[in-house]
């Protein structure tokens, strides 16, 4: 097995990165290295390259990301960035102030790691994807982070932070436990997005129709019946799938949903909620507080103040 914990983000840049990256701070284990970035300075158009796949996570304010084959998109905290190995970056840091830092989280995986963990993966989902194999760095992925990823996310920080003699352990098991659930993301992604699937693949049906009928009053029996499963079998094998349950991919959908209307309206949050599907206005607060960590208000007015 390569060991990385030297130089695993030997990046490159057309610029020079100390003018804009006001500080770079590096944590080293055996199969992986986090990178936490600090950028004090707005400015356009900073080139980055790594030679390994990284995840890219927000901690704080807003990027502009362009990348290959992609329109250009808004990068905040909450939110991750999947990319293989030598993707090029081109970055705008609109915001960032010595008051306000852009914070970004970059970790770096050994590349036998992930080909190891995705075999595993594979093998454990073959059912559900009989011809396609999941590969971590086919391509970048830009997607909100589940509370699962959140969670991985936020204990490998910590777990990179701290002096504990097994950290190399603990690191390696949470890194598998992350590529899994981004693995389960990416499956997300490519069910919504692969129209292809749609005549084959009982779970691309049922995840469509689940985006089709936000605002209708939805089941888990109702969706099991119209994937013609019992309730239980259903039920696990929508979570194996996607990672996540029924009930909570249809809020995160929702939530989103509810997003794109609070960036766009000036709806009040009652109104937005309803549209969005939710009949209660403090389960629609309870559900935006978990996903998002912030409050709808707080959202409009991060929203606002990024404008």
């Amino acid at each position: 097995m390569q060991h990385l914990n030297r130089n695993l983000l030997k990046y490159q840049s057309t610029r020079k990165l100390d003018t804009f990256i006001e500080n770079r701070t590096i944590y080293s284990a055996e199969h992986a290295e986090l990178n936490v970035f600090e950028t004090q300075k707005a400015t356009e158009k900073v080139d980055l390259q790594f030679g390994f796949p990284i995840i890219a996570s927000m901690l704080s304010g807003k990027k502009i990301m362009h990348l290959k084959n992609k329109s250009p998109f808004e990068f905040f905290p909450g939110e991750s960035v999947v990319l293989p190995a030598n993707e090029k970056m081109i970055i705008d840091f609109p915001i960032a102030s010595i008051d306000r830092p852009t914070q970004c989280l970059a970790l770096g995986i050994d590349p036998d790691k992930i080909r190891e963990t995705v075999a595993l993966f594979n093998d454990s989902t073959r059912i559900e994807f009989e011809n396609d194999a999941h590969n971590f760095d086919i391509t970048s992925i830009h997607l909100n982070n589940n509370e699962q990823v959140q969670f991985v996310l936020d204990r490998i920080f910590q777990t990179f932070l701290s002096s504990n003699k097994a950290k190399d352990v603990l690191v390696d098991l949470m890194v598998k436990e992350l590529i899994i659930r981004l693995l389960q993301t990416k499956a997300k992604l490519m069910l919504v997005d692969n129209s292809t699937l749609f005549d084959n693949n009982r779970m691309v049906f049922i995840v469509k129709y689940m985006r089709d009928h936000l605002t209708e009053n939805i089941s888990v029996d109702k969706l099991a019946n119209k994937a013609c499963m019992s309730t239980s079998n259903f039920y696990k094998t929508f979570k194996n799938t996607l990672g996540e349950s029924p009930i909570d991919y249809l809020n995160a959908e929702r939530i989103k949903f509810a997003k794109r209307l609070i960036q766009n309206t000036s709806n009040k949050f009652s109104d937005i909620a309803f549209k969005s599907g939710f009949n209660n206005i403090s389960y629609f607060n309870r559900q935006f507080k978990r996903l998002e960590k912030i409050t709808p208000n707080q959202y409009r007015n991060l929203v606002k103040s990024n404008n």
